[in-house]
Parts: C-alpha cells; sequence; structure tokens
C-alpha cells in the first residue's frame, strides 16, 4: 500500500477538461460552440465523444450533423493541451487513426505533454457519414473488369455507367449531407472542434490531404491558427486532373525506388537492371489487362485492381516486401498477394468494406475541385505518358465526378494565411502520393511558411525520422521554429 501510494504521488492527477471557448461566437452558432464534450472511456488511455455541428455553415438553421471524436490521453496526467490530428484522405477515420496508432507514431514528448485528439470529417467513418453502395456493388464498382477492350468508345460507356450507378447511389444514401462534403465544411467543423475543447488557438498535426484541410483552417482563420504542422504537403493551387498526373509520377518514380532497392538486394521479381525491370512489369500489367487472374473468391485481378496494389505498397518501403511477394504471385497465376495489398487499400475485410474511404475520398473531391478544362486534361495526359510510361495505360478513365448529382463549389488556389503564426511544411523528397515539389510550393505560398525536407521515402516524415520528430516536437511544445529550409535524413 505505501508502494503504490508513493507511485501515485509521481502522476499529476488530470485536472477538469477546460470550458468552452466561445467569445465572439455569433449568436445562431453559440449552441455549437458552447457544447462540452461528453466523454466516455473507449479503450485503454483512449476517451470518445460526438458533438453536433450544422449540416451547412452558411444556413445553420438547415439541420445538424453528428462529428465522432476521440483522443488518447496526455501520458504526464495532466495535459498542456490538445493536439488535434488529420490522417489525410479524404476519407481517411481520424478516430481509427488516433486509436490504432498514437501510441507508436507519435513521438514520447508530445504523448506524454498533450491529449491527441482525433476526429472524423463530416462524410467520415462515425461522424454522419456518406454512404453509397453495398458491399456487394462496391465489389462490381471496384474490381470488375470491363468487358469492352481498354480504350475503346464501349469501355468508356460501361465506366460511364458504372460512375453513374455510383454517384446516383451516394445521392440516395447520402441526402442533403452530400452538397455540404468539401474542405471549407470540415476546416469550420475543425474550429468547433478546438472551441468545445478549451482551446483558444487550434495546434494541429495535419498529414497528407490533412495539410490541404490544415491550410484552408488558417486562411479562414489566421488568428486561432497556433502551433500548425503539415506533413506530407498537398498544393492548394493544383488544379486537379493535375493532381492525379503528378502523383501517377510519383508512383513510377516509387516503382524505380522499389526495384532499385530490391535489386541490391537480390531479392527482385524482375531480373535485370531498373528499366528491364520496369518493361517487366509493363508486359505483367498488359498481360493481366488482357487475362485477368482468377482469386479464390471468384473476383478477377486484373490490371487496374493490380495497378492499385502497387500503388498501396509504395507509401512506405516497409510494405516493399509485401509487392514482391505479390508480384511474384502475379507471375505464376496466384492472385492472393495483389488482392491483399488492394483489399487493404479499399479498406476491405473478408468481404465487408470496414470504413468508407472511397465514397467520402470521392465525395469530398468531387465538391472541392473545379471541373478540369480540356486544356488541364489534356496537360495531365501529356504528363503522364512520357514521364510514367509503365502505369499511364491504367491510369485514367471516364472522370467519376462528371456524374456527381452537385456541382463544385471549391476553388483552386494559392493559400497564404496571411496573419497566422508560423507553420512548418514537411516535404519528403521520395513522397509518392504528395511530391516534395507540393511542400516547397505550400511552404512559398504560406506567409509564416517554414519548410523542413525529409531526405528519404515513402509518405510523410513525421514519425520515420528522428531529426523531423524533434523539430516538431519541439515546434508543438515550446513553439520553436526551426530553420527555415532544415534538411532531415
Amino acid at each position: 500500500m505505501l508502494l503504490s501510494g508513493c507511485l501515485s504521488a509521481f502522476i499529476p492527477e488530470r485536472p477538469a477538461d477546460p470550458a468552452p471557448v466561445t467569445d465572439g461566437v455569433p449568436s445562431e452558432l453559440i449552441e455549437f460552440y458552447d457544447q462540452p464534450p461528453q466523454w466516455q472511456d473507449c479503450g485503454p488511455d483512449l476517451q470518445c465523444a460526438t458533438i453536433a455541428a450544422p449540416l451547412d455553415w452558411n444556413d445553420p438553421e438547415r439541420g445538424e450533423i453528428e462529428l465522432a471524436l476521440t483522443r488518447y490521453l496526455a501520458e504526464q496526467g495532466a495535459p498542456d493541451g490538445s493536439l488535434l490530428t488529420n490522417p489525410g484522405g479524404p476519407g481517411a477515420s481520424g478516430v481509427s487513426f488516433v486509436q490504432s496508432s498514437a501510441q507508436y507514431l507519435f513521438a514520447d514528448d508530445v504523448r506524454a505533454a498533450y491529449d491527441i485528439v482525433g476526429f472524423d470529417p463530416r462524410g467520415v467513418g462515425e461522424s454522419t457519414a456518406v454512404e453509397c453502395l453495398d458491399d456487394t456493388a462496391m465489389d462490381a464498382y471496384l474490381y470488375d473488369v470491363p468487358e469492352a477492350e481498354r480504350g475503346s468508345a464501349e469501355w468508356e460507356s460501361e465506366l460511364e455507367q458504372a460512375n453513374a450507378d455510383f454517384a446516383a447511389g451516394c445521392e440516395e444514401n447520402t441526402g442533403d449531407l452530400l452538397e455540404f462534403i468539401t474542405t471549407e465544411q470540415a476546416a469550420r467543423d475543425l474550429d468547433l472542434i478546438r472551441a468545445v475543447l478549451g482551446e483558444n488557438e487550434l495546434r494541429y498535426l495535419g498529414f497528407s490531404y490533412g495539410t490541404f484541410l490544415g491550410a484552408t483552417y488558417a486562411n479562414l482563420f489566421p488568428e486561432r491558427a497556433g502551433h500548425l504542422v503539415l506533413d506530407a504537403a498537398m498544393d492548394p493551387s493544383v488544379p486537379s486532373a493535375m493532381v492525379g498526373a503528378v502523383q501517377g509520377v510519383g508512383f513510377e518514380n516509387a516503382l524505380r525506388a522499389y526495384l532499385t532497392d530490391c535489386g541490391d538486394g537480390g531479392q527482385c521479381p524482375f531480373p535485370g537492371n531498373v528499366d528491364d525491370g520496369m518493361a517487366d512489369l509493363g508486359a505483367l500489367l498488359a498481360e493481366v489487362d488482357d487475362r485477368p487472374l482468377v482469386g479464390s473468391d471468384g473476383r478477377e485481378l486484373g490490371a487496374d485492381t493490380l495497378v492499385t496494389a502497387i500503388i498501396s505498397s509504395l507509401y512506405s518501403p516497409l510494405s516493399w516486401p509485401d509487392l514482391t511477394a505479390a508480384l511474384e504471385g502475379a507471375q505464376q497465376g496466384d492472385a492472393s498477394g495483389a488482392f491483399a495489398l488492394a483489399d487493404m487499400y479499399n479498406d476491405r475485410v473478408d468481404g465487408t468494406y470496414v470504413a468508407n474511404t472511397t465514397e467520402a475520398f470521392t465525395a469530398y473531391n468531387c465538391m472541392d475541385y473545379p471541373v478540369p478544362t480540356a486544356a488541364e486534361n489534356d496537360a495531365a495526359e501529356e504528363l503522364v505518358s512520357e514521364n510514367a510510361p509503365t502505369i499511364a495505360p491504367y491510369w485514367s478513365g471516364p472522370d467519376l465526378c462528371e456524374q456527381w448529382p452537385h456541382d463544385p463549389t471549391g476553388t483552386r488556389g494559392q493559400i497564404t494565411a496571411e496573419g497566422a503564426a508560423p507553420i512548418l511544411v514537411v516535404g519528403t523528397t521520395g513522397d509518392p502520393a504528395t511530391p516534395y515539389q507540393w511542400a516547397e510550393s505550400l511552404a512559398e505560398q504560406l506567409e509564416s511558411g517554414t519548410l523542413i525536407t525529409y531526405e528519404g521515402e515513402g509518405h510523410g516524415g513525421y514519425g520515420n525520422s528522428a531529426c523531423v520528430n524533434d523539430a516538431v516536437g519541439e515546434f508543438l511544445i515550446d513553439g520553436t521554429v526551426p530553420d527555415d529550409g532544415l534538411t532531415c535524413q
């Protein structure tokens, strides 16, 4: 008993949560801002809550939605505040991210100092969600191999019909919410979460699409942007067609890095040098495009699904051995490894879609991005064909957003966040999904942007580099801004 009492003396008692911050809130929004979260235990060192938000921030009386929150409690006991985080997507669950990753992704200093708060943005996961298709229909949409020859008019018609059915399902099953799945609306939700947590300023670590959400927040509320870190940055000025094209080039480059690595290690699915390997991979893709493999559950593995499997494994070098196994299996007629990677990418487990990432991803992008011009589409196609020839034949097709039931409301342009406190932008030189030049561009656009460069492979720097972790931790905890241009390895 005496020992237990001595140990407890070293653990600070957790104080009561601060009251919501409502200063300056308009009267029509006070009911939303003045709602303390009712936290309930939902796992070891985890608590969960749900709050209400307006369906449409521009018309708060139109209705309400729910936002799901979770927090990993500060390990020092008495937190110095809350750190909000978003894992990306758009459409990834922040609730699942924190519950599954907080203990190993966030560094010791950050876990000790802050409650790490994850949230499912509107339309995502446990929040009021976008719903489109049941599991059987989603399987058909994501995995079915078109009957017509790739590139033919009949092939395009097949895909356009599938897109139309998907969009109609989203409209029917989601209802009024679908029109308001935008990053601007989500950024206003983020300010609401900040306030109900009792924070005068936002402390935030966003990854991938979460950098666009964070930058949008800073642009809307520069006076409330406290310590913001944007890792694996997106460039908000790039039009939709070029976003996909630049990512295609990024994944082609990551494939070359993978082949270099496996060649050096002597365990590669393709013999010869990198160029030989890329040619052999192109031949394998063409082969399964012509004669799809059949999985144990009857699904066909065509080139599109094999490309999805490849992309899934290129986000982290830790997944490269899985890519080797999948490609070796496909060469031998075994689709199981490729299906495992594609299913992981699509959040499919034993025939069930355990998250609505695909639906929410589509909803956000169709509302955030203006319809691309013909010139933008032509430039994007040229970029991919010239710089990503291996995956170019399988990279584009009819645009689902052309079938979307609501016109986009977002715009593309530089974000300056004039008047905001310093904002850290982290870019990884070998990032396939958010190429390094986007981090350079965002840091340059932001009036108070500071760039950290991580020289490495994979998607994101925080959690992959002690140097990045140290700089980010010092900034989040002490407000120490690193020298602009800091390079980590």
